[in-house]
């Protein structure tokens, strides 16, 4: 079932209200009702009139759980803040007080704050729709980290390419197999470049790479001839000086078990739609000492403006698996990170922004390309985009 934005806000807040009525009054039936009948049970007259109470209980009961269920099946079918984790306790728990009245509690509290938040952002999407902000001279080209790929029903950007269409942006995806070296990433990148600016008639794109995808981009710029046609590169949490924890654990795993490793991985890569994937040279690329190399013999070109986003979580609990399993690691031999990449290997170019919470989880590596959809509180993802892509326009690009 596909509901429009604002549809799906009327379904998650009826849905939050038909549960606080069914909490307020099943609340107020127990206090009262059942206390009453077994008053009254008591009194003359009482069985005369016990059929009444009966039937007066059982459709009371079937008007609470037609209520009920309304409510819960409005906000399974349109909330994306009510994660999976919350969904299935609901389920486990559904029958069994008081964890259910709790975990009822906890469900409202957050598609009441998903409705609030989205309702604004709609109306600020509204508000400025006239104003295109995010219509940049140059069409965006978003690229991809390692081990994913531009899925049509998956989008690898969550909700940003979405926000940044509805203030004016014109996008298309790298499209690069998820498990290849930076090389033959940068060779398709740089076709796509070229197919871009066939297709819209076009001079030049604006590149915003994450991960991995910000060095294809360098590659297919300083490498592939791309630079007359690239008229910024944005990267995101990329390793630009590699990944000291890859390199340790490269060095401490025997050859035979990385073979038996990648041998596994690129298997499933292949499944996943990648012609020809390969595990190791994509994790080898990403090392200290590789990208030494490549900052070598990849210097930025004077036609391109270069600018970089970074961050990183304030403890391992700030990110999803596998970054929290990651972040310690990373954190030995990288310093501050993300979950995967170090503080200080995403400083590019000639401008460097570095983002965080005050307070809670921080921000991950994931976060940063809105994967699991999640609100945080210190911390819009797609505003930011917005007002990243905002800055290319003013700027020219």
């Amino acid at each position: 079932m596909i509901f429009t934005e604002e549809r799906k806000l009327q379904n998650i807040h009826k849905g939050a209200n038909l549960l606080i009525t069914f909490l307020v009054s099943t609340s107020i039936l127990a206090c009262f009702y059942i206390p009453g009948v077994l008053g009254f049970s008591g009194l003359p007259g009482f069985n005369e009139a016990k059929p009444f109470w009966i039937t007066s209980g059982i459709i009371i009961y079937l008007i609470e759980l037609i209520i009920f269920w309304d409510g819960m099946i409005r906000i399974y079918l349109t909330s994306t803040q009510l994660r999976i984790k919350l969904r299935v306790l609901g389920l486990i728990f559904g029958m069994i007080l008081p964890i259910n009245i709790i975990i009822l509690i906890f469900m409202i509290i957050r598609v009441r704050q998903e409705y609030t938040f989205e309702t604004a952002k709609l109306k600020l999407n509204e508000e400025r729709k006239d104003q295109q902000i995010c219509k940049t001279k140059y069409p965006l080209l978003l690229i991809h980290g390692v081990f994913f790929r531009d899925f049509r029903y998956f989008n690898y950007w969550g909700r940003i390419p979405g926000e940044l269409k509805k203030n004016g942006a014109v996008i298309y995806y790298g499209n690069q197999q998820s498990a290849e070296s930076v090389v033959k990433s940068g060779k398709t990148i740089a076709k796509k470049i070229k197919e871009i600016c066939e297709k819209e008639g076009c001079e030049k794109v604006n590149i915003i790479g994450h991960s991995k995808g910000g060095l294809d981009a360098r590659w297919a710029i300083s490498k592939e001839g791309m630079a007359p046609y690239v008229a910024s590169l944005t990267t995101i949490n990329t390793p630009h000086r590699g990944c000291l924890f890859a390199e340790y654990l490269l060095s401490k795993i025997p050859a035979k078990r990385q073979n038996q490793i990648a041998s596994v991985y690129n298997e499933i890569l292949t499944k996943i739609g990648d012609s020809d994937p390969d595990f190791l040279t994509s994790v080898n690329d990403l090392t200290a000492e590789s990208m030494k190399k490549f900052n070598e013999e990849v210097p930025d070109s004077p036609l391109v403006y270069y600018q970089s986003v970074g961050s990183k979580m304030n403890k391992k609990q700030g990110g999803k698996f596998p970054l929290r399993y990651s972040y310690n690691l990373v954190k030995q031999y990288d310093g501050n990170n993300d979950g995967l990449v170090g503080q200080d290997s995403c400083p590019w170019g000639q401008k460097f922004q570095f983002l965080t919470t005050k307070h809670g989880r921080g921000i991950s590596h994931a976060d940063m390309i809105d994967l699991y959809k999640e609100n945080l509180k210190e911390f819009d993802v797609r505003e930011f985009y917005v007002q990243l892509v905002k800055d290319l326009k003013d700027r020219g690009f």
